[in-house]
């Protein structure tokens, strides 16, 4: 049977309706993206004067300069935040109450902490100085919370078979953890991994409130000190430019993701006429 018993082809009358339906929602999202070109247009956001600071160098290198501050904060969130994640991960599996019960009261504490009240009150009351880092420490804060809950569903969905093996050859929890079942849950943690690294990318742009100087920082003080000051142009060059590294940061995931589907340690195990075959060429 080649349509699935989950689904049913339409028939001529619902053809229509969904041809009719998909053209009233495309005409809908050409209509609102017109309006919103009108809107600007009506509001002089096209004027060329308005446009012309991102003709200099200064005003290029600040963007430059606000890309790399972005990618430096996210880089350092991204590694600490895993390292958390893989600690409060092993508390709340522990065999140990005390320490399964304060992993747990960690990853709920910093999980439901607003992040931006997390990274003022680390800003205004630790790093005064220093405000990258205050940055850093509220994203690796809240996104280890949030991976160490993807880290634990991934280890627990490997199924309780291939623990009960590992211990039965005589591995420690700590082996059949790293040997047996980290290499196992990966590909199922990955996508979710790269989803929250998606937003920890995104939350850089909260280092615009403590004056930490990436790529939002830098397009307001780009807007303040421009003639007519384009806020909206500046926001229409720099939002293109947050998709286009979390597009980047994706399409890195899905590589990574192919890669291993396609590596050697990840083959199904031969078939047992297959080992024999293999066993008699020997």
């Amino acid at each position: 049977m080649s349509a699935s018993v989950l689904y049913d082809t339409p028939g001529p009358r619902a053809r229509v309706r969904n041809n009719v339906l998909g053209a009233v929602a495309v005409a809908g999202i050409l209509g609102l993206l017109y309006f919103i070109w009108y809107r600007l247009d009506q509001t002089g956001q096209f004027q060329s004067y308005l446009w012309k600071p991102y003709e200099y160098t200064t005003v290029q290198q600040r963007i430059v300069d606000g890309i790399l501050a972005t990618l430096k904060a996210f880089a350092l969130a991204a590694v600490f935040s895993l390292v958390l994640a893989a600690v409060l991960a092993s508390g709340r599996l522990s065999d140990h109450t005390a320490v399964r019960r304060l992993a747990t009261t960690v990853v709920e504490f910093f999980r439901a902490m607003p992040l931006v009240v997390m990274i003022f009150a680390l800003y205004v009351g630790v790093f005064t100085q220093t405000p990258l880092w205050a940055l850093v420490t509220g994203l690796s804060l809240y996104n280890g919370a949030v991976q160490s809950e993807i880290f634990r569903a991934g280890i627990n969905s490997v199924p309780k078979g291939q623990s009960e093996a590992a211990y039965a050859i005589g591995l420690r929890k700590s082996q059949v953890m790293v040997l047996v079942l980290l290499p196992q849950a990966v590909r199922a943690m990955l996508p979710s991994i790269i989803s929250q690294l998606v937003v920890t990318l995104k939350d850089t742009s909260l280092g615009f409130l403590i004056t930490y100087e990436e790529l939002l920082y830098q397009g307001k003080l780009i807007a303040q000190t421009s003639h007519g000051f384009p806020y909206i142009p500046t926001l229409m060059i720099i939002a293109p430019i947050y998709i286009a590294m979390c597009l980047a940061l994706t399409a890195l995931a899905h590589w990574i993701e192919l890669r291993s589907r396609r590596s050697p340690k990840g083959a199904p195990p031969a078939a047992p006429e297959a080992a024999t075959e293999v066993a008699k060429a020997e």
